[in-house]
């Protein structure tokens, strides 16, 4: 069975539009307030909607290594962004100085109530939410490995070798 466009297309929008779904539900309904690392990480997969959906529309047979290209690129950055987030949680990377807990230091309390108030609502490198000891950010992480590795291998199986003819022209 050949894959066609569309239908490779159809199936990252589908799955993009789920991911990203999840998270706003988890926002809205859940209750979950996302911290600034958590909205970072929904532009891969907003991105990933408009590539979808541009393909689904364009369908051309040609262009499907390309846009399976592009859709690995952005799930990479996805990756690179839930794994920056994982770290922060796990305390491997220190977190951007807005949504993570500092060490204190505060001396007195014009300084406490400057670090009071520089802080953001929801801190990074807290996890408030986990399935099977596993936080949102580390589901985020597997989600966009594995769709970067989908979109890679349909890159791989797709594109056209360079024939020895044209390469040594």
């Amino acid at each position: 069975m050949m894959l066609t466009p569309r239908a490779f297309a159809g199936f990252v929008l589908i799955a993009s539009a789920i991911v990203l779904g999840s998270a706003l539900m988890s926002q809205y309904w859940g209750g979950l307030a996302p911290c600034e690392l958590c909205l970072l990480q929904r532009w891969p997969w907003a991105a990933a909607i408009l590539v979808a959906l541009v393909a689904v529309i364009a369908g051309s047979r040609p262009a499907l290594p390309w846009v399976a290209l592009v859709l690995a690129l952005v799930f990479a950055l996805g990756v690179a962004f839930a794994f920056y987030h994982v770290g922060v949680e796990q305390k491997w990377f220190a977190g951007p100085s807005a949504c993570t807990a500092g060490g204190g230091g505060a001396m007195t309390l014009e300084e406490m109530k400057r670090q009071i108030l520089g802080t953001a609502p929801v801190l990074c490198d807290r996890v408030q939410w986990s399935l099977f000891g596993v936080s949102l950010a580390g589901w985020n992480l597997l989600a966009s490995l594995g769709m970067a590795g989908v979109c890679a291998g349909v890159f791989g199986r797709t594109r056209r070798p360079v024939s020895r003819e044209a390469a040594t022209a």
